[in-house]
């Protein structure tokens, strides 16, 4: 398995663990939230930065997995400064009242680390009558990093270290439908394929990325967004599936990647010096990639934007 071990630019590749990738690099003083935290990849980012010396905030939905995986760390790392709130993505009230929670609690924040998804899912409606991928894996991170983004700035400004929002998408961003998003039929059921609704949701996370970069960049504001794709990691995420978790035993040892490499790329981008001023940009096995066509897409972007903004309204 030479191939999948062949190191890129950055010196690392897909076999590279979270560890590996941020040797040597210091985090103290910062402050990063990650949402997803309490299983898979997003429990491994927050336990690899929280061994770095960053100040991690989980944002979970089950908070009492939240405190294991707290106590996990802590045991491992008595040092580690971890803290969880209750976080659920696919609920705009649950967002609002964690941004309004974090920033009553006066922390600074250095690192966004969007995180959390569903994969896959048979159609179903969130709370907010939004079909559950869309709402979960976009609309639910777009609302948070928005309510956010004062707390960034301020910190940024404060601290004159750049802050990084780092949005955990997919490759199968490639894999949406034809007009890569479906604004006319976002809760159509009758058109509803599962897994390019999936795609469209981490299409919407490169997007989201770019434009935030381009507003960035017209405002002069010290903070960086990238997406990218962790790999494919045999997690929770494939619980919609019907094979079951027996491909996980057999053909998984050489097609996915464990939670350490899973959770690699993330903390490359989230902690790296290498992506110092780095922004709009996609990555895969912690190097730098191309996203799909729809996914450079300018036009594309700022009509997400635009169309998600009047959805929360």
């Amino acid at each position: 398995m030479w191939l999948f071990r062949r190191k890129g630019p950055s010196g690392f590749s897909s076999s590279s663990t979270a560890e590996e990738v941020t040797n040597g690099i210091d985090g103290t003083g910062l402050t990063a939230i990650v949402t997803g935290a309490s299983s898979g990849i997003g429990s491994e980012t927050a336990r690899v930065l929280a061994l770095r010396g960053v100040h991690v905030v989980m944002g979970i939905r089950n908070l009492e997995a939240g405190r294991n995986v707290r106590e996990t760390i802590i045991k491992e790392n008595p040092s580690a400064k971890i803290d969880a709130m209750e976080l659920d993505l696919s609920s705009m009230a649950s967002v609002r009242k964690f941004a309004s929670n974090y920033q009553s609690a006066g922390l600074p924040l250095n690192i966004l680390i969007n995180n959390a998804g569903v994969m896959a899912a048979p159609f179903g409606l969130s709370k907010d009558n939004i079909e559950l991928q869309f709402a979960t894996n976009h609309l639910g991170h777009f609302l948070l990093t928005d309510l956010l983004l004062d707390s960034m700035k301020k910190t940024a400004i404060k601290s004159k270290k750049e802050g990084r929002i780092v949005n955990v998408s997919s490759e199968a961003h490639r894999y949406t439908y034809p007009e890569g998003i479906r604004f006319d039929g976002i809760n159509d059921e009758s058109r509803y394929k599962k897994m390019l609704a999936y795609g469209q949701s981490k299409l919407c996370n490169v997007l989201h990325a770019n434009e935030l970069t381009r507003r960035f960049k017209e405002e002069g504001v010290n903070i960086t967004a990238n997406s990218l794709h962790p790999g494919i990691i045999a997690t929770n995420l494939f619980r919609h599936f019907n094979f079951g978790n027996g491909i996980a035993n057999t053909v998984g040892k050489l097609v996915f990647k464990n939670v350490q490499q899973g959770a690699a790329t993330t903390c490359y981008v989230a902690l790296h010096p290498q992506v110092k001023g780095v922004s709009g940009e996609y990555f895969l096995n912690s190097n730098l990639n191309k996203a799909s066509q729809h996914g450079q897409d300018v036009d594309l972007a700022k009509k997400l934007w635009d169309f998600t903004t009047n959805l929360l309204k």
